[in-house]
Parts: structure tokens; sequence; C-alpha cells
């Protein structure tokens, strides 16, 4: 029987036929954010939106308008719609490439903030992949600068490389250049490429032996979290909440990914009770051996059992409190496992351990990534530094989601859906996280 990748490519041949440069194949961390918005009722993507105050008055609109269309013009991912068509998921690539650059206005008793949210929540999924908004907010002196892109047609790598890209197109001296015709379409050459050969790895991972090994590690798996209820939400709130920390740095640097796996451990225990198994999803991977550097979305998700009995799961974990930063041996063993099977597409991983009987339909009860502070250079205008900040309250994809960023600190960040968790319960969980992270040195505070 073929995989799951060799009938999607299959399908993608029939269909583009001679349009193959304007209708590209997705990989399959691209098939799962199509069919994750498929199943949502409002169609909604999932969106990665960076946010930057800059000085009052500082940004000039029309020559940040020219800089996004280069942008655009420079990198397939960026122009291109994700969609399906005729049942297959494909990249659509316009002929003309454009970026969007909106100033949303603000409503009666509205602050910048809501009018962020609400330009958010409208995403058009027929529209390209990066689109830029700009809102003032006169009450700070402060411009609000928000590049938004689609998940689907972008990967985590790919963000420091957009921030540099946009503030070096900014200040071209030549606000109208526009790329050359021969630079887009090489570069299309080289994402198609780039697609193709992930692709082929993907086809290469599918065997017998990884369907079994992912059908065993999994075979436990329920989603445990409640289902969502706007009625949990509190009248006036926001659909999510949020916290943050920051935490000094471990002695031995920052903390291993298994030292993290085992710090949610203690998080998921709090969310979800003990003695369960919690799939908790997070990007790995690269991009495919010889492939040009191009902007895309080719990290796999990958999904770690989480156990939250004490002394449950791959391995006993560190405990609360004990700041080893390293992660148990079983767990870390336990990852290094996964990650040889890491090219397996998340579909085809799913439909394994729905063979083996298990009743897990691919949700994920908790979402983990982690970022290395250096690779996130500022945004620069014509020389000024923007102030990177947050916009909360913006709807959450699953139950909880945890951003860790390492550095000369680590910083944490959680956000969570009202309608799945309550305040009480997710501070809680952030608390014992938090703690399960500090450095175990009774010196440090």
């Amino acid at each position: 029987m073929l995989s799951i990748t060799s009938q999607y490519l299959a399908r993608y041949r029939r269909l583009a036929g001679d349009r193959s440069d304007t209708l590209l194949p997705v990989t399959g961390a691209q098939r799962r954010f199509v069919l994750v918005r498929s199943l949502d009722p409002s169609g909604r993507p999932d969106l990665v939106p960076m946010f930057f105050a800059f000085p009052y008055g500082t940004i000039d609109p029309e020559r940040l308008r020219a800089a996004a269309r280069r942008l655009a013009a420079r990198h397939t991912a960026l122009r291109s719609r994700v969609g399906v068509v005729r049942g297959t998921p494909v990249l659509s690539v316009p002929a003309d490439p454009d970026a969007v650059v909106t100033r949303p206005d603000l409503l009666p008793g509205e602050s910048p903030a809501d009018a962020i949210r609400r330009a958010l929540a409208s995403w058009d999924a027929q529209g390209p992949a990066m689109r830029i908004l700009l809102v003032s907010d006169e009450e700070r002196e402060e411009d609000i600068l928000a590049v938004v892109l689609d998940h689907a047609a972008c990967d985590g790598r790919s963000l420091a490389r957009i921030v540099d890209e946009l503030g070096a197109a900014y200040d071209e001296d030549d606000p109208a250049a526009t790329a050359a015709p021969e630079e887009t379409h090489a570069e299309l050459a080289a994402y198609r490429d780039a697609v193709l050969g992930q692709l082929a790895a993907e086809e290469r991972a599918e065997t017998p032996e990884a369907a079994a090994y992912w059908a065993d590690r999994l075979r436990a798996l329920d989603t445990h979290a409640p289902a969502p209820s706007p009625a949990r939400v509190p009248e006036g709130a926001r659909p999510s909440g949020a916290a943050q920390a920051r935490l000094p740095a471990h002695d031995g640097g920052g903390v291993s990914f298994p030292g993290l796996l085992d710090a949610c451990r203690s998080a998921t225990r709090e969310l979800y009770g003990t003695d369960r198994t919690v799939p908790l999803g997070y990007p790995w991977g690269g991009r495919p051996a010889g492939a040009e550097p191009v902007i895309g979305c080719f990290l796999n998700t990958l999904v770690f059992p989480v156990g939250t009995g004490r002394g449950s799961g791959p391995g006993p974990g560190p405990g609360p409190g004990t700041g080893t930063g390293t992660g148990s041996e079983g767990t870390a063993d336990a990852w290094w496992d996964d990650l040889d099977r890491a090219d397996v597409p998340f579909d085809a991983v799913v439909t394994a351990v729905r063979s083996a009987g298990s009743r897990w339909t691919g949700g994920l009860d908790g979402l983990l990534t982690v970022d290395d502070d250096t690779r996130r250079p500022p945004l620069k205008l014509a020389g000024v530094e923007g102030r990177e900040i947050h916009v909360d309250g913006r709807p959450v994809r699953a139950p909880f989601a945890l951003s860790v960023t390492q550095g000369a600190e680590i910083r944490l960040r959680m956000v969570w859906d009202r309608a799945v968790l309550g305040d009480e319960t997710a501070h809680r969980a952030f608390d014992a996280l938090t703690h399960a992270l500090r450095p175990s040195d009774p010196t440090v505070r």
C-alpha cells in the first residue's frame, strides 16, 4: 500500500499538470496546518505574529509597503496562499507578487491592542501568507507594527530572517525598487526543490517499522483536556489568558530539551491530574540536506507523551524544584529515539496510532516552542530599533501553549484557552513549571 506521502504526491502531480510554477506541493508539516484549519468551524488559520513598538511618526507607511512588496517578491512562501484544490492541499503562487499592509482604524472606545486583535480575527485565508498591520497608539506616542504570517507558510527559523530582511528592504535607497524577475523565478525554483526534497525524505521515512514504533509509542494517548465551552469564559474576558516569568540561566547554559519536557510534566499534572498520558506537540526538524535556505515551513510537529503520574511516562521526571535542567535519563533516551523517526509526517503518525486501536485523533493538549535569544534580532527601520511587545488575548489553538526563550536568562510565556482551562488552574500550572525550571542553587532567588 502506498504511503500517505506517496498518495499525496500522486494527487498533486495529477492536479498540477503543467502548472508547477503556480501550484506547488506542501510538506507534511503544512498539511497538518491545513487539516487543523479545515476542522475549525471558523476556518481560522494558525497565525504567527510579531509585534514591535516604534516612536510615534517614525515609520513611513509608503516605504513600509514597498519593503513588504520587495520581501514578498523575493520569497515564494510569503506571497502565496495555502489552500485546498479539489481535496488536495497546495500552495498557490500568484503571478504578481504583492503584500498586504493595512492601518486599521480604532473603533470608539477601542485600544490599539483591541484593533490588532480585531484585525487578526478577520484574517482572510484567501490572502497572502504575510501581512503587516500598522496601528497608532497616541496615548503612548508609539506606532505598533505587527508582522503576521500564516504558520502554514513559515517555520520558526524563518522569523529572524524575515525581520532582518524587512529592515534591510525598508532601508534601501530606492523605496520603489522591486526584486528582479529572474531573482523571483530563481527563488521559486529553489523553494519547489526544497519542498520536493522534504517530501522525498518523508516518503522514505514512512516505513512499516516507523509506523509500528509510533503506534507503540503513542498508543496510550487520549485527549484529556475538557471540551471547549464558551460558557467557561468570564463575561467580558478575552478568549485566552497569559502568564510570563524570567528566570536566571543555569550554570551549564540553557535548559536541555529533555529538561523542558520533564518540567512540562509538572505543569500538565496541575492541568489534567495524575496518571494520564498527555499529547504535547513541539516543532522539530530542518530543511533537507542540500536544499537552498528558502523561507518556508519545513519543521515537523512531533508528539511527546507526557506522563503526569510521578514515575509514569518514559522515565521519572526530576520532580518540582530540582532545577537540573537536563531531564531524566528515561526522558532523554525516549526523546532521542523519537528524533530518529522525526521525518514521519504528522498525519502518518496519527494514522499509525489509530490503526493500533488508540482513540487519539491527533489533538494536542499542549504546545511547546523553544527559541534562542541570539536568533531573535530586533526589527530596525532606518536605524530606529523597535521594541518587541506582546498583544495577548488572542485565540489559542491548543488548550495551552508554552514558549521558552533561552539566553542570558530564561524567559517563559504561557497562554491558555479560557474556554478549556480556568485562570486559577492555569496559573497554578505555570507556577509549577517555573518552580521545576528554577536553578537548584539555593543562593539564587
